[in-house]
């Protein structure tokens, strides 16, 4: 007897050797072929980005993501044909080969989505708008919400072994379950289309909420996320930003400022009117004038301590470090020329006028006459 004859009549099981050699074999030599090729399509990767082809290179990026686990299933699957299994046997083991193809080819489709937003972020960031890039990552978590939910479907269809409507209708019962106690995701879920309707902001854009200040960072099927000028990350629902009053700070034409000056009530009138024309002069054809909005000076008021000079004026574009600049350049001028023209600002100030003060006149009142008595001096 040949040594491949002794070594074919060794048995293990119900298999012999020969069959549990082909078995490990196919299943290693389609796990390392996985690994290898991931290897190869990593690397090519990087070269393609490295010359600019970004989608190509995703591409390749996601199948070398993927590729393990799915030739490590096919090789799981065609392996198991070198086996002599019983009946028993055979029905469990073709069922779970089956359910890991499936679950492979799941996740390889889910990997293939970067794809897709790569190819369609790269379009969508070369528009003038952000909506369609909000548009673009929705429309990512959507597809992969459907590849996840289909491959659940397909996977329960083989271990149960039951048509796939009766799937469906069991689905369709359990979801009626998940709906109801799920509300508040759905109404997240719902305010996530209205907001995509109503494009109240977009990414990037600077908008006020509730108190909170800050930049668009992520808009998603359950929660907007934004970053505020503090540091700080605010994650609101969809749900209930859909039904807030939005400020969106980005989308104004301008900024403007309103200036009250105080001088004091001393001030002669023709220095008040020279308080005037110097505010006017500074402001005239200011930085970031718009030609439609130009700026206003009145002495509009008395005030308790002084009187006021009311100025308004409004700088575009609505950058505001650009109008912090400006509107530090505007104080330090008034002050200047205010000090040269020999005119105050006015501070809280209380004045208290004594009897006997013979600008103002107190009058006396007589009390008692048979009394002879000097009465108290009421100031008016």
């Amino acid at each position: 007897m040949s040594l491949w004859e002794a070594v074919r009549e060794i048995r293990i099981g119900d298999n012999e050797l020969w069959r549990l050699l082909l078995f490990a074999g196919t299943l290693f030599g389609f796990l390392v072929g996985g690994k290898v090729a991931r290897h190869v399509l990593k690397s090519t990767a990087a070269r393609r980005r490295g010359q600019g082809a970004v989608v190509w290179a995703q591409l390749l990026d996601s199948l070398a993501q993927s590729l393990v686990f799915l030739l490590t299933a096919t090789g799981l699957s065609l392996a198991f044909r070198w086996l002599q299994l019983s009946d028993r046997l055979m029905g469990p083991v073709s069922v779970a080969t089956g359910v890991l193809t499936v679950l492979a080819v799941g996740y390889a489709l889910y990997c293939q989505v970067d794809v897709l937003y790569e190819s369609l972020s790269r379009r969508a960031a070369r528009t003038p708008t952000t909506f369609d890039d909000m548009l673009v990552a929705m429309l990512r978590k959507s597809l992969r919400l459907a590849i996840v939910i289909l491959t659940l479907v397909q996977a329960v269809q083989m271990l149960s072994d039951k048509p796939l409507t009766s799937v469906i209708a069991g689905l369709g019962v359990g979801s009626l379950a998940v709906a109801l106690a799920g509300q508040e995701s759905i109404k997240n879920f719902f305010g996530s289309l209205i907001i995509l309707a109503d494009k109240p902001f977009e990414l990037g854009q600077r908008i006020q909420v509730d108190g909170h200040d800050g930049i668009v960072e992520t808009v998603g099927m359950r929660s907007t996320r934004i970053r505020t000028l503090d540091g700080n990350l605010v994650t609101y629902p969809n749900g209930e930003l859909a039904n807030k009053a939005i400020v969106n700070i980005s989308l104004r034409p301008y900024i403007r400022r309103v200036m009250n000056i105080a001088i004091p009530y001393d001030t002669p009138p023709e220095k008040v009117q020279e308080a005037v024309a110097i505010v006017k002069q500074i402001l005239a054809n200011h930085e970031g004038m718009d030609p439609a909005r130009p700026p206003r000076v009145f002495f509009n008021e008395f005030n308790a301590a002084s009187l006021n000079i009311l100025a308004i004026y409004w700088y575009h574009p609505p950058d505001f470090m650009a109008y912090l600049a400006f509107s530090e350049r505007v104080n330090f001028e008034l002050l200047r020329r205010f000090n040269e023209a020999g005119i105050e600002f006015a501070f809280p100030t209380q004045t208290l006028y004594l009897a006997g003060d013979p600008k103002r006149i107190l009058t006396v009142a007589a009390s008692a006459a048979a009394a002879k008595e000097t009465p108290p001096v009421v100031p008016l």
